[in-house]
């Protein structure tokens, strides 16, 4: 057990949110899903309430997401009963020159990978750690396939979010503490979220206190993209100011790069499991991976009404075949200790559509670049690949970007479930777990997510959540190197997930107990 400081008598909950005829957005901010849950009572659907969450996240969150990062969905369309999978993952800009990332000899680089040092970090901090940006190319396919309202009015909102500044609560505080250090190297990036340029942010410490970071930049810039189309992003005088800014930075981004950029529609893969299907993303996420592991369970059999000493030991000897097949053959090998950088969201509406998107900027704050002309936020995608050459993730320029995220979709007999999550490499151990304890054992989604997990992500230890019985925890112990540790909200040693399930006309929304600001929000069709 890891030793702590915490209280042994507080026990922390959160209540389900059940609609009757009604949509659910839940999220990881609830500003976030109140922007969703706005658009359902509005009349949009399920992708309209995406598009608008997806782009106010970037906003109450923009350490985790925005426009300049990447992701993926999944999208179940009910008057076609059929789920689709979109991709928008980051790519390496065409122009990167391999040998601007000369390996430094100085041992295993930091923060979420543990490649081979490149010389300054080239790869992890400042814009040459910046990829091509994919979410508004994913949003705008979203849109022009399924989309009901007008663009405008699914963007407009986190402009106006943005326009009123970004709250400084404790946790918000905790969150930009951690990265002061690096924030402190790029001018924007510092002036935007440090006081005097160099010191971290505090929080006031009365309840009347209401301090605010200025993000009029990203309110304009926002609203550009809400009236001019998602093609200003990646094609119009916007796209040639990111470009000049990143390049002037010293990052080899390119206009080129941005006009050929294309999310990706496809077909989902499919696993049929305990009499229903999942459907995950397809290649260059972890979607695989949650297919493979649900074929292993597949073989057994578990009793009881709640995971078992059984079950948590199949998971984990699923995740370790898994995961041994993912770091050698699809070359992903980060670090799963080190802060990840993701958002989660999920969506259903009254008509039983749903969606599942996870987005993010990899590491917590990207590359710690804000740009100075459009106020963004940009990520460090380049920290994807292995500097080392010939292995399977190995840098090289114009090339996709693996990823960890896992939305997922689910449906078992007259109950459907879309669900995903932040947490870098702990993302696969959680869908899996959360998705048997839906299909195998029947929970409701308030107890599913309740329910204690267990995380292996690839390394030589499980990690358990010391609330789980003794009897679990030395059955885990005798076939694994196991050490026990609390679920807080900070530092999370599990996954953040976040899900809605439909049963007949009933919509439920969930998100993790630990998550300060995660809620679900249901839609509110009388204006109260």
């Amino acid at each position: 057990m890891i030793r702590d400081n915490f209280s042994n008598m507080q026990s922390v909950r959160k209540n389900v949110v059940t609609v009757e005829n009604g949509g659910v957005v839940a999220a990881q901010h609830k500003l976030g899903a109140q922007v969703g849950a706005d658009i359902l009572a509005a009349g949009g659907d399920a992708i309209d309430a995406a598009i608008a969450t997806s782009f106010a996240m970037g906003v109450v969150e923009p350490w985790m997401s925005g426009p300049a990062g990447g992701g993926a969905m999944m999208i179940y369309r009910a008057d076609e009963d059929r789920t689709y999978s979109i991709t928008f993952g980051m790519r390496s800009p065409a122009g990167l020159d391999i040998a601007d990332y000369p390996l430094s000899g100085e041992g295993v680089a930091g923060d979420l990978f543990p490649w081979a040092r490149v010389v300054g970090d080239r790869n992890q901090i400042g814009a040459t750690a910046i990829a091509v940006p994919g979410t508004v190319a994913g949003m705008e396919l979203a849109f022009d396939r399924f989309g009901t309202m007008p663009w405008r009015d699914l963007v407009s909102p986190a402009a106006k979010l943005a326009s009123g500044g970004l709250s400084v609560d404790w946790y918000a505080a905790l969150i930009i503490a951690s990265s002061t250090r690096e924030l402190a190297k790029n001018p924007t990036a510092a002036e935007t979220f440090l006081e005097d340029g160099q010191w971290p942010t505090i929080a006031g410490w009365t309840a009347l206190s209401d301090k605010r970071i200025n993000l009029d930049q990203m309110a304009a810039t926002l609203q550009r993209i809400a009236d001019k189309g998602a093609r200003e992003f990646y094609e119009g005088d916007l796209a040639a100011e990111i470009v000049a800014d990143v390049r002037a930075a010293g990052g080899c981004l390119s206009l080129d790069d941005m006009k050929s950029y294309q999310a990706v529609l496809s077909d989902p893969l499919t696993a049929s499991y305990r009499g229903g299907t999942v459907y995950t993303p397809p290649a260059m996420t972890a979607g695989e991976n949650l297919a493979e592991c649900l074929e292993i369970l597949s073989h057994q059999n578990f009793e009881g009404t709640s995971p078992g000493a059984d079950a948590y030991g199949a998971y984990v000897d699923a995740l370790k075949t898994t995961y041994k097949r993912r770091l050698r053959d699809m070359g992903d090998v980060d670090d799963s200790r080190a802060p990840a950088c993701t958002t989660h969201f999920s969506v259903t509406d009254r008509h039983g559509n749903m969606v599942a998107v996870t987005q993010t900027l990899l590491s917590i704050f990207g590359s710690k670049v804000v740009l100075p002309g459009s106020g963004l936020l940009m990520n460090n995608g380049i920290l994807w690949f292995d500097p080392e050459p010939g292995r399977p993730n190995s840098l090289a320029p114009d090339k996709r970007c693996l990823m960890n995220v896992c939305p997922a979709i689910g449906q078992q007999k007259d109950r459907r479930f879309a669900i995903g999550a932040s947490g870098g490499r702990k993302i696969l151990p959680a869908i899996l777990q959360l998705t048997s304890c839906l299909l195998d054992f029947d929970m409701t989604l308030e107890d599913a997510f309740h329910q204690a997990r267990v995380d292996f992500s690839g390394g030589d230890t499980v990690i358990i959540d010391q609330s789980l019985s003794p009897d679990i925890i030395a059955a885990l112990g005798e076939g694994h190197r196991c050490v026990t540790t609390r679920r807080t909200a900070f530092p999370y040693a599990f996954a953040c997930p976040a899900g809605v399930l439909r049963q007949g006309n009933i919509n439920q929304g969930m998100t993790e107990i630990m998550s300060p600001w995660g809620d679900a929000v249901a839609e509110n069709r009388d204006g109260s």
